[in-house]
């Protein structure tokens, strides 16, 4: 079996890919092999006449079928809207560190396309028993993928939801739900406002970085943030020591 890092490379087969809102889809590929995955991780797909794997945070991980959600961006991602069901697909994975899960009465945050890793992180907690809730903001409706069912959606136009970013209801869900933690994940924008949140009301949270990547392993060195360790500024490649972090550590920019 050829190995990447020692992840091996999976030969999958799609059995999922449909189209769940305007921009986005989803896609489920059975591995034929069980991948052990934590919520927060991700795979990377190699996409044909492509030099560099596409990576995916896991949206669903069940039976060794991986399902993960794709917005539509670039040449990666229109190769994936072409394929059809049955296609072979080369996977590889599960990459990163995902969330610590603890047994804490817990707030998940979704913004965009970040919905896919608190979506799987909400499976597993519901499956532990953990008390939870799920709060999703999009731009607008056009945007909620259909797969999606929050505790609690925001659209920026009100269109679908309560209007607003989630962001402006973050404090709202804080006082009101009073969460031991938060788990978060989307744009920069916005975890870098629910982390100031977060240390008014000294609450804990772990966030899921979005950031382009290239060799998915740390090697290239170009997902690099800052890290706070005591005062010391330290490096962290997103894809190999994250993609999900302490909220309280990370240097926002």
């Amino acid at each position: 079996m050829i190995k990447i890092q020692d992840k091996k490379i999976y030969k999958g087969k799609i059995i999922v890919n449909q189209q769940v809102c305007p921009s986005s889809y989803y896609m489920e590929i059975d591995c034929n092999h069980i991948i052990t995955a934590k919520a927060g991780q991700f795979v990377s797909v190699y996409c044909e006449g492509l030099t560099l794997r596409r990576p995916f945070s896991i949206f669903s991980n069940n039976d060794g079928k991986v399902g993960i959600l794709y917005k539509l961006r670039g040449k990666g991602t229109q190769y994936l809207k072409s394929l059809k069901t049955g296609s072979e697909i080369d996977i590889t994975g599960a990459f990163g560190n995902g969330f610590d899960i603890k047994n804490k009465k817990s707030l998940l945050i979704g913004a965009g396309i970040g919905i896919a890793p608190v979506h799987f992180l909400k499976t597993k907690l519901d499956s532990l028993g953990i008390e939870n809730i799920l709060a999703a903001g999009f731009i607008n409706k056009e945007e909620v993928p259909a797969n999606v069912f929050p505790d609690k959606l925001y659209t920026d136009d009100g269109s679908m939801g309560q209007k607003g970013s989630v962001l402006n209801y973050t404090e709202d869900l804080i006082e009101y739900y009073k969460p031991q933690i938060i788990y978060a994940c989307g744009p920069l924008v916005v975890l870098k406002g629910i982390s100031e949140i977060c240390k008014q009301y000294e609450t804990e949270l772990q966030v899921s970085m979005e950031k382009v990547m290239a060799c998915s392993i740390g090697v290239c060195r170009g997902c690099i943030i800052k890290l706070n360790n005591k005062g010391v500024l330290e490096n962290a490649a997103v894809c190999k020591d994250g993609p999900v972090f302490d909220g309280s550590r990370v240097v926002w920019q």
